[in-house]
């Protein structure tokens, strides 16, 4: 398995699971996007605080590729790392099943920064990246 700035663990639960038996795929999305909150959180970022500012971050696109199906019970990790792409920060995120690692789920998430109404060219992406530096 990578290295990852950020790693955080669940479980599936009945409701999230489709006919098949299989999570659903639109919970892998559901997934991958309170990583990203809690892992802002623990860099003390808060959403409300940053709209109450003037900042919103919104996703721009979702690339998520399906390669094993979670099931009712699993314990999985959901991983992510970030990087800046111009004016984007990337989440590369993966879904890992415990305990035996197998890959879930791969995403792509590219988001961008609203400031007072306007797309900004992500300097805000930019002072958040120096704080995760400074912490590693």
């Amino acid at each position: 398995m990578k290295e990852f700035l950020y790693t955080l663990p669940f479980k599936v639960r009945d409701y999230e699971c489709d006919l098949q038996g299989v999570v659903n795929n639109s919970n892998y999305q559901r997934y991958m996007e309170h990583t990203r909150h809690e892992y802002l959180e623990s860099l003390g970022e808060n959403f409300g605080d940053m709209h109450d500012k003037g900042v919103d971050a919104f996703v721009s696109r979702v690339d998520i590729q399906f390669k094993h199906s979670l099931r009712s019970g699993d314990h999985f990790l959901s991983c992510l790392n970030m990087r800046k792409e111009g004016p984007r920060l990337v989440f590369d995120q993966y879904i890992y099943r415990e305990p035996d690692r197998l890959l879930a789920a791969i995403g792509r998430v590219e988001t961008v920064v609203v400031e007072n109404g306007r797309l900004t060219r992500g300097e805000y992406f930019d002072e958040l990246l120096e704080r995760v530096a400074k912490e590693s």
